[in-house]
């Protein structure tokens, strides 16, 4: 078998500087600042992120989701309850999320308590998905072994038929979460690998700003 040497490979990264004195107070928009200028920059898929669980035997697992907003309480995204992230979520109720913009030369990485977003709101988003995306969520018993895609198609293709010239209703085992951050770090890609790294931890309402070692 061949085996490819990437020991090798380098990046130095030489965009940007962050400073603790220069960080907002706030790290909710401190977040908001960083995305709009990603937004700016035309990252790819600056709502991406990995999504790192546990599940009751402590046995990590992480995926890539996307973010469908934040407010002053956290960062929602949606999926599927019986899915395997929903299923460990049930058992053990923290995560991380890890956003990576290389354009950019920054990471945030977000640790928190999730719980689901009201029923409510899992309704108003799910009825502005795109039709498909809604029979979707119906046809996908996600993370569950399949047969085939085969399978996969007939069950929509027959979801379809169902839901012909009707509203298409949200499936009780599908809706959104919030993530309450506990702590982010902000990291910002320096040369030489002295990466900025600065960190808010949140003690009881206040938020505690530091500067980790890279």
């Amino acid at each position: 078998m061949n085996h490819i040497d990437i020991s090798a490979l380098r990046r130095e990264y030489t965009r940007e500087a962050l400073s603790e004195h220069s960080v907002q107070r706030d790290p909710i928009g401190q977040f908001v600042s960083w995305y709009d200028e990603a937004i700016g920059a035309k990252v790819n898929e600056p709502t991406a992120m990995v999504l790192a669980t546990a599940d009751k035997h402590n046995r990590p697992s992480a995926r890539i989701v996307l973010l469908k907003g934040v407010n002053e309480s956290g960062f929602i995204f949606f999926t599927n309850y019986a899915s395997r992230k929903g299923i460990a979520l049930a058992d053990n109720p923290y995560a991380d999320l890890l956003f990576f913009w290389p354009e950019l030369e920054r990471q945030i990485r977000i640790s928190g308590h999730v719980v689901k977003v009201s029923e409510q709101d899992s309704d108003v988003y799910f009825a502005s998905r795109p039709r498909e995306s809604q029979i979707g969520a119906w046809a996908s018993q996600q993370s569950a072994v399949v047969q085939d895609r085969e399978e996969l198609e007939a069950r929509y293709n027959s979801l379809s038929d169902e839901f012909n010239n009707k509203d298409v209703p949200r499936p009780v085992s599908w809706g959104g979460y919030i993530l309450h951050p506990l702590e982010l770090e902000f990291w910002q890609g320096r040369i030489n690998r002295l990466h900025d790294r600065i960190r808010y931890r949140k003690i009881e309402h206040s938020w505690i700003i530091e500067r980790l070692n890279p």
